[in-house]
């Protein structure tokens, strides 16, 4: 969530359950922590299931849209997996979407699995984290209009990009995100047999073909 100045005639639209006003950015990220998708400017009341499901993006995957590669054997075992985008627990898991294992009591495999996702979306954190301390207007709430906070967003994440690719990152600027808080999280649901079958086909590939020493101690 990017701080606002409330914005005038919006109510409580704005105001978030961390009691400030905000826009929200939602983003995809690749490993190179370069945006690859954004969608910016939805209330700050909103959770991230309910602005993820009215993006483009959503609507682009639904149909079958976004020109994901065929499923395919997965690195050194003969099985069959789909691309997925990695979330966390606020999206619902379905063909393209990975989610955690819900729950507190949790299998060994599931444990595991959550753990080496965990470690995937530190890639979005990390992205956060750059812009936010790179594009220092983030540290406090923008007193400007809706309309002009969504284009300044905008625009530093196009920079973000740009500066990326042509200077890399500073690590330390990977280590805290200041001025971005997560949207409150309400946890989707539980998706298809289909889509909960592919999840528990990665856990237990991540706990054999593709385990490594220090997950065990997660």
């Amino acid at each position: 969530m990017i701080r606002v100045i409330k914005p005038s005639g919006t109510g409580s639209q704005h105001f978030n359950y961390k009691h400030y006003f905000s826009i929200v950015l939602l983003a995809i990220v690749d490993s190179n922590y370069k945006f690859v998708y954004v969608d910016i400017g939805s209330f700050g009341k909103d959770s991230n299931s309910t602005i993820f499901e009215n993006s483009t993006f959503w609507n682009l995957l639904q149909k079958n849209e976004l020109n994901i590669p065929e499923s395919c054997p997965i690195l050194n075992a003969d099985i069959i997996v789909d691309y997925v985008f990695v979330g966390d627990e606020a999206f619902g898991i379905s063909q393209h979407v990975l989610r955690p294992y819900g729950g507190r009591y949790l299998t060994k495999n599931k444990r595991i699995f959550n753990y080496r996702l965990s470690r995937a979306r530190r890639y979005v954190e990390c992205a956060f984290g750059i812009l936010s301390n790179k594009w220092r207007i983030f540290h406090r709430p923008m007193n400007v209009t809706t309309e002009l906070a969504v284009d300044i967003t905008k625009a530093c994440c196009v920079l973000h990009n740009y500066v990326r690719e042509k200077n890399g990152i500073n690590f330390q600027d990977t280590l805290s995100i200041d001025g971005f808080e997560d949207v409150n999280t309400t946890y989707a649901d539980r998706g298809t047999r289909s889509a909960s079958d592919m999840r528990n086909t990665f856990a237990d590939y991540f706990s054999t073909v593709r385990a490594v020493p220090w997950q065990h101690d997660k």
